[in-house]
């Protein structure tokens, strides 16, 4: 039936052909979906058979399809070179390299497998270098059936090739169990040496630096050098271009603005420099035992704990004694300190342990300044009323209402220290002036006394916020 023909019947009979239609569809979901269903079985069924990933299959592979192609190598070489006419001879005795190189190959996997750990990835052992040896031997034939060219085509792709992908199939599979692990064969541990010697000599063995940083670094060793050269000979002919090449150095290091790399600048310029003092550095010899510091209780705990605590900051020392004492007072903590030989106050624990400042003392309130024989009246005025000011006061002298601030001794002249709390002089101007409340010049003039100790006796004058009566 044709193409029009196909068409002519299914417009001609819509029903039979959605019918068709239909189950095609159906037919093709279900096929779609057995195939993805027989996929995931098969996937599973790999994982849980513990087989070599996918990698070491295709490197397997390879190598598989690098030793046939030696095989061809061999087999016209068994017939021209060796003198094996015969098929059967030849179809036996041809591929005795290959058959070696694969049980080498696959003896040195076991080895590697046997001898992986967690931080090492195992070595091949014996097999491993044989296969190499035999590998080297079948490059022979393959230059000797086809010259130069065809020989180093046949001996890239036939035994070298075969040897390079058995060596990453043994390797591969280790490395991706264990990612971390490094090789310990002679060839691995051979070329980490030389890219480690070679980086060290290059100036880039320290990691985690920029470019920018490298250079300083390199202009720092050479403005050390010159530097040295410039000392031991600073005249002659080279004298004048040492010193340009060693200000273009320091210019380059960064030295000027950076501290940081001045300081490593001076550090290794005076080491250079005073580099003769180590033949004459007195050091203690590593044959004799190292004497026993002398501690002043050496047979009790107090002063076995004393010495190591002498050896810490003293800060650190006061941790070590509040941990071990976590319910003690700071005065507590520093008395034991002090008697461990790390004297210490007890503000310096607190700024340790951040346990604050005490609280203040309370300060017993002075008797009243009201005159004898006047009577108190339970009214108060409320627009009389005055919120304490804050004012600078006198050593020792406190005055009710009023909120004093802390001055120093030395801010305080002679007549107001040590003065005895009430203030004397507050009756001597109750005296003097009465009813009237003088200035703090006045009254600083009169009894020669400071700013603070004058404000506290004019408040103390100022007329009662309480109604009173004579």
């Amino acid at each position: 039936m044709s193409r029009d023909q196909l068409t002519t019947w299914a417009v001609t009979h819509p029903w039979p052909t959605a019918g068709i239609t239909a189950a095609a569809i159906a037919l093709a979901i279900t096929a779609v979906w057995l195939t993805v269903r027989s996929v995931r079985q098969l996937a599973r069924t790999v994982r849980n058979l513990n087989l070599p990933p996918g990698s070491v299959v295709v490197a397997g592979l390879g190598a598989a399809v690098c030793t046939a192609y030696s095989a061809d190598t061999s087999w016209r070489f068994a017939e021209h070179r060796l003198g094996m006419t015969d098929l059967r001879e030849r179809a036996v005795m041809f591929a005795a390299g290959e058959l070696a190189l694969l049980a080498c190959a696959v003896m040195a996997r076991a080895t590697k497998a046997a001898t992986a750990t967690d931080g090492a990835a195992g070595t091949t052992g014996v097999p491993g270098v044989l296969v190499w040896c035999i590998t080297g031997v079948q490059i022979v034939p393959a230059y000797t059936e086809s010259g130069i060219v065809g020989g180093t085509v046949r001996a890239c792709f036939g035994p070298v090739a075969a040897g390079l992908l058995w060596h990453l199939a043994m390797g591969l599979e280790i490395r991706v169990v264990r990612p971390g692990a490094l090789s310990t064969g002679l060839p691995a541990v051979i070329g980490r040496e030389l890219r480690e010697r070679l980086l060290s000599r290059l100036g880039l063995a320290t990691r985690d630096r920029t470019a920018e940083q490298i250079t300083r670094d390199r202009a720092t060793a050479r403005a050390v050098r010159l530097a040295a050269l410039l000392e031991l000979r600073p005249g002659g002919p080279l004298g004048p271009y040492r010193r340009r090449r060693l200000a273009a150095a320091v210019a380059r290091s960064g030295a000027g603005a950076d501290g940081e790399q001045r300081h490593r600048l001076l550090q290794q310029l005076a080491a250079r420099r005073t580099s003769g003092q180590l033949a004459t550095v007195p050091v203690a010899s590593p044959w004799t035992s190292t004497p026993v510091p002398d501690a002043p209780y050496p047979s009790t705990h107090l002063g076995v704990t004393g010495v190591h605590l002498r050896r810490m900051d003293p800060l650190a020392a006061v941790h070590q004694v509040k941990a071990a004492r976590p319910d003690a007072t700071p005065a507590e903590v520093a008395a034991l300190c002090t008697e461990y030989g790390v004297p210490v106050s007890e503000m310096q624990v607190r700024v340790a342990t951040r346990a604050g400042n005490p609280a203040p003392s309370p300060v017993p309130a002075p008797p009243s300044a009201v005159p004898p024989g006047t009577r108190l009246l339970p009214v108060i005025c409320r627009r009389s009323i005055r919120r304490p000011t804050p004012v600078p006061a006198a050593a020792g002298l406190r005055t009710p209402g009023v909120v004093h601030a802390e001055v120093s001794d030395e801010e305080v002249p002679e007549a107001d220290q040590d003065v005895p709390d009430p203030d004397p002089l507050i009756e001597r101007a109750r005296t003097e002036y009465g009813t009237q409340v003088p200035g703090v010049r006045v009254l600083k003039a009169a009894y020669g006394i400071g700013q603070a100790r004058a404000q506290s006796i004019r408040d103390a004058l100022k007329p009662s916020t309480v109604g009173v009566r004579p």
